[in-house]
């Protein structure tokens, strides 16, 4: 067994990733499970599907009223859940449905599928034995559907092999870990009462920590005691590293990793257990009694709590460095803001007691039919310089010597903003002890260790790994860049239809020889266009995403930072250039080629559009805003409504599979499969950065 091998080898020196190559096979067997540093290793091709090889660890008596995160016997942790659907057919409807010739063929395919993914799951959960996890399961069975739940644990053998491959930190020695907040020290030093400190009970220690040795283990604090050494971050990434390495099929088709598995419906979902419930207790506890789930429910994540410091320490401590640094740069940019909306908001109102001061303004409205103007376009009529008068006291808004200083000052603030930003980054990288990651020391993705054509030795660590050939990778991300340049050009040409669109509605508006619709038509052209120039960009965006995960996955990038690196900078060159081409091209170019009087300049047999009465400023305003505020409306709806209407589907549906057992309480696995998937941060940070 596994299990067996893997303790004997546990008292030999793991330090040389040398020797962890040619004692591979001893170490993890000929797993399909887990190749050791990436290797080759991978599920071989037999065809036999015996019954789930479940082991279920149970060395006390079973105790119903016994809840948490841990196995029947109370003691063995759950650090990972696998959670899989199946339809329960009656006998009356296979009766009926036999006497179908087409639904029988139907009924084939589906038992067809069914059982593929049956066996994909043997194949699985017998590799994850093989890599050495421990497996308990759990099902709940009701009229038509039946749910079924896998629970997995890591025992520490496991714990300490994945902490040295994957140089997790280890505590040396604890240290202080006071408060850091500037503007607090500041309203200390003028002995000021700070109303945006509040006090966050278990606050996590500070240590001196360095890369995790197995042969210095005695060395680090706390290993004495194997079943709080680990954090439940640091299991749970243990747990995904090798549920991402297991295969479940044929390594030439890329039939690996939990990711893929999800998303082809061979299991609904996997997911770690949150540490007990986040609603307090009905009686009075002490705050240092609450889990760190109720901690930060209760000290974090509620609105009256906005204006408060974040208990950064304790997001980082239960859900990662990634997710604690982006909140810490989620309060930092919101916090930076203050200052650009106070000056903002100064400008907008020095405007509009002043607009009264505007002499171009008041000459235009004052100036009745003394200047006639001439046609807009070729079947229009002559018009007064008079009739523009309300958009052009509107314009001085958007253009006066006070927008001047305004945009000096956020030339300094952008400047200003990203400096202390590297500051903060730096000092919270160095606090959490994320400063000497090395990239060529990250381990290879499990999609590219199935997919790499051959093996090279690392140069850093002289290990022997999957290698793709940088000429291949480099003829590919080149491939992938034409694709790139195409689907900018489908930007330009949407960009050039929006013109057009913005052309034909104004002349259409001329026509009705309606007065408000006349005097109106730029307007309408203008704000029309911006809705429609909002759908295509948001469609754009959806196709685009996907494309470029795809490009990114075919460039076959090592590490999983440089695939991110790679995704991220194929989103962003497109991003920009879809929102901002549009406004790009009314603020710099739009009314520059309009020609003169006898001599216009036309595309495709349409004159080029011009600036409206009150200039390009104001159309600028109305498309930026047309398309910021639709953007934010559509990912509210995404983030708040979407989600909430999801969540109320899926109780829905576990209430009717769960049917009489609704009375009783739920186990955590239970309640934890009812919560929406976290789709990830990288939206997030796009939508910031838009």
């Amino acid at each position: 067994m596994f299990r067996r091998k893997l303790s004997d080898w546990s008292d030999l020196d793991t330090s040389s990733l040398v020797e962890l190559e040619r004692e591979g096979e001893e170490i993890l067997g000929e797993s399909p499970g887990a190749a050791p540093n990436g290797g080759s290793g991978y599920y071989g091709e037999e065809d036999d599907y015996d019954e789930d090889p479940i082991y279920i660890p149970c060395t006390e008596f079973y105790k119903p009223q016994h809840s948490g995160n841990f196995f029947k016997d109370g003691k063995t942790l759950i650090d990972f859940v696998l959670v899989w659907e199946e339809k329960v057919s009656s006998k009356k409807h296979k009766t009926q449905s036999s006497s179908k010739g087409s639904e029988k063929r139907g009924q084939q395919g589906r038992a067809r599928g069914k059982t593929t993914y049956e066996n994909y799951r043997r194949r699985y959960h017998r590799n994850l034995l093989k890599a050495g996890l421990l497996c308990e399961k759990e099902q709940t069975l009701s009229e038509r559907r039946s749910l079924h739940y896998l629970k997995l644990s890591a025992p520490w053998e496991v714990l300490v092999y994945y902490a040295e491959e994957l140089c997790l930190r280890a505590p040396l020695q604890a240290q202080p870990n006071p408060d850091n907040n500037a503007s607090d020290r500041f309203l200390q030093r003028l002995y000021l009462p700070n109303p945006l400190y509040h006090h966050v009970p278990n606050k996590p220690l500070d240590y001196y920590t360095c890369a995790f040795r197995k042969s210095k283990l005695q060395r680090f604090l706390g290993s004495e005691c194997q079943a709080t050494y680990f954090t439940n971050t640091q299991r749970s990434r243990i747990l995904y590293e090798i549920l991402s390495r297991t295969l479940y099929g044929k390594r030439k088709h890329a039939e690996v990793g939990i990711e893929r598995m999800v998303k082809e419906g061979i299991y609904t979902a996997a997911f770690p257990l949150h540490e007990g419930p986040y609603e307090l207790p009905e009686y009075e506890v002490a705050p240092e009694s609450l889990n760190p789930r109720q901690i930060l429910y209760q000290y974090w994540s509620r609105w009256s709590l906005w204006y408060k410091y974040q208990p950064l320490d304790h997001i980082r401590e239960y859900f990662g460095e990634k997710v604690a640094i982006y909140f810490a740069w989620l309060g930092f940019y919101t916090a930076w803001l203050l200052p650009a909306a106070v000056i903002g908001t100064c400008v907008f109102i020095s405007g509009v007691l002043t607009m009264g001061s505007n002499t171009a303004a008041q000459e235009i409205c004052e100036s009745g039919k003394k200047y006639q103007m001439c046609p807009l376009c070729d079947t229009c009529k002559n018009w007064y310089i008079s009739e523009i008068c309300p958009m052009a006291k509107v314009g001085y808004l958007f253009d006066h010597p006070g927008t001047v200083f305004f945009s000096i000052f956020m030339s300094f603030w952008a400047v200003t903003f990203l400096e202390y930003w590297k500051r903060k980054n730096a000092t919270l990288a160095h606090h959490w002890d994320c400063m000497d990651f090395q990239e060529d020391e990250e381990r290879p993705r499990p999609e590219f260790a199935a997919m790499a054509p051959q093996m090279e030795q690392n140069p850093i660590t002289g290990v022997k790994e999957p290698y793709f050939p940088e000429r291949d990778r480099l003829s590919r991300i080149v491939t992938g860049s034409m694709v790139i340049v195409i689907m900018l050009c489908v930007v330009m040409i949407f960009l050039v239809s929006v013109i057009m669109y913005r052309g034909i509605v104004s002349m259409m508006m001329y026509h009705t020889g309606n007065s408000i619709l006349m005097t109106q038509a730029g307007n309408i052209a203008n704000i029309s266009s911006s809705m429609v120039n909002l759908v295509l960009i948001l469609l754009m965006s959806q196709v685009y995403t996907a494309l470029a995960e795809k490009l990114t996955r075919w460039e076959m990038h090592r590490t999983q930072s440089l695939h991110e690196d790679a995704f991220t900078f194929k989103v962003f060159i497109f991003q920009f250039v879809n929102f901002y081409s549009s406004p790009f091209y009314v603020a710099f170019f739009k009314g520059r080629f309009v020609g003169y009087p006898g001599e216009y300049g036309k595309l495709m047999g349409m004159r080029n559009e011009d600036c409206g009465p009150g200039g390009c400023l104001i159309e600028l305003a109305q498309q930026l805003f047309i398309i910021m505020v639709g953007k934010q409306i559509v990912s509210n709806v995404q983030e708040f409504l979407v989600p909430k209407v999801k969540s109320w589907r899926q109780r829905r549906q576990l209430a009717k599979v769960r049917g009489t057992q609704i009375l009783e309480e739920p186990q955590r696995w239970e309640e934890d499969y009812e919560l929406i998937e976290c789709e990830g941060l990288f939206e997030e940070y796009l939508e910031m950065g838009e």
